[in-house]
C-alpha cells in the first residue's frame, strides 16, 4: 500500500510523485522519513500532515507522539539502542503542549492494534518494540509482540484526550523526578494519576472522524458537466444542488433514474 513520509515542521516539502515505500524500513536517520505499519486508509487525505489529539482508544493508529505531563514539555522517545528516555518537545503553539508536534524521528512510536484484543503495540523508529520488564523498567529492544510489549490506552476520566498507558501487569507508566531537568520514565505506578496522564498526538490523516468527514468532502466534487453526462441534459441550479446532496445521503442513482423518467416524459409531452 502507498503510505506517505512522516514530514516534521521546518522540513522542506518534496516534489510530489507517486512511489511505493516499504512500511517495514523504519531505519531512516533522524531527518528522514518514517512510515506507518498501520492497516488504517489514507485515501483522500495523504496530504495532510498536521497533528491532532486523539480523543479515544479506536483514534489511535500510525505515527504518534506520547506526550509527557512534564514541566518543560517532554515526550516519550527511544535511540537507536533501545533506550527509552524523556525527550524534551520544541514543536508547539502558544507554550501549549497539547498541540506538541515531533521534530525527532526518535519521538515518533507506529501505534498498532494487537490482533484479536484491546491492546496497542508501540513500534520505535529502529524497527523493535516498546516493552516494560516486571521491574517497571523500559526499553524498545522487542523484536516480536508479546505480552511485555502490549500496552492498554486507557480514557483518564474528567480529562479529556488523554490516556493512562497501562502495561499487561495492570501497572502504569509514569513519570518520577530525576536529578537532571528531564524526568525518568518508568512502569511501575498502581494508579492513574497526574504523572501517568499522558496525552497522544496523533496524524490527522489517521483519525476516523477527520478521515469519514473528508471522505465526505469528496463525494461532493463532481462537476456540473458530469452530472449532465449522467442525466443526459443540461441540468439547472436546483437539479445540481438535489444531486449533490443525494451523492452525499447515498440515494444519488435513485434521484438520478428520477430525473432521468422525469426527463422522459417531459419530452414526450411536449
Amino acid at each position: 500500500m502507498p503510505v506517505k513520509p512522516l514530514v516534521f515542521k521546518g522540513d522542506r516539502k518534496p516534489k510530489k510523485r507517486k512511489r511505493v515505500v516499504d512500511p517495514d524500513n523504519l531505519d531512516a536517520p533522524p531527518s528522514k522519513a518514517l512510515t506507518t505499519t498501520s492497516g488504517v486508509s489514507t485515501a483522500g487525505n495523504e496530504d495532510d500532515d498536521s497533528w491532532v489529539n486523539a480523543d479515544s482508544p479506536n483514534d489511535i493508529a500510525g505515527p504518534i507522539l506520547i506526550v509527557l505531563p512534564s514541566e518543560p514539555a517532554t515526550c516519550l522517545a527511544c535511540d537507536a539502542n533501545g533506550k527509552v528516555f524523556a525527550s524534551t518537545v520544541e514543536n508547539f503553539m502558544d507554550g501549549d503542549p497539547s498541540t506538541a508536534e515531533p521534530h525527532d524521528v526518535r519521538q515518533v512510536w507506529i501505534a498498532n492494534r494487537v490482533a484479536g484484543t484491546e491492546s496497542f503495540s508501540l513500534k520505535g523508529h529502529h524497527g523493535r518494540y516498546l516493552g516494560c520488564d516486571k521491574y517497571g523498567i523500559l526499553s524498545a529492544n522487542g523484536t516480536a509482540i508479546s505480552p511485555e510489549e502490549s500496552f492498554l490506552c486507557i480514557p483518564v476520566p474528567d480529562n479529556p484526550s488523554t490516556f493512562g498507558l497501562q502495561t499487561q501487569r495492570e501497572k502504569f507508566l509514569t513519570i518520577n523526578e530525576s536529578s537532571r531537568n528531564v524526568p525518568e520514565v518508568r512502569g511501575d505506578a498502581e494508579s492513574i494519576t497526574f504523572n501517568t496522564t499522558f496525552r497522544i498526538r496523533m496524524q490527522a490523516r489517521f483519525k476516523p472522524k477527520l478521515k469519514a468527514n473528508k471522505e465526505e468532502k469528496a463525494k461532493e466534487k463532481i462537476s456540473r458537466k458530469e452530472l449532465e453526462e449522467k442525466i443526459g441534459r443540461k441540468l439547472d441550479e436546483e437539479e445540481v444542488r438535489k444531486l449533490k446532496k443525494a451523492r452525499r445521503e447515498g440515494n444519488f442513482h435513485e434521484t438520478a433514474l428520477d430525473m432521468k423518467v422525469k426527463s422522459s416524459h417531459d419530452k414526450f409531452a411536449s
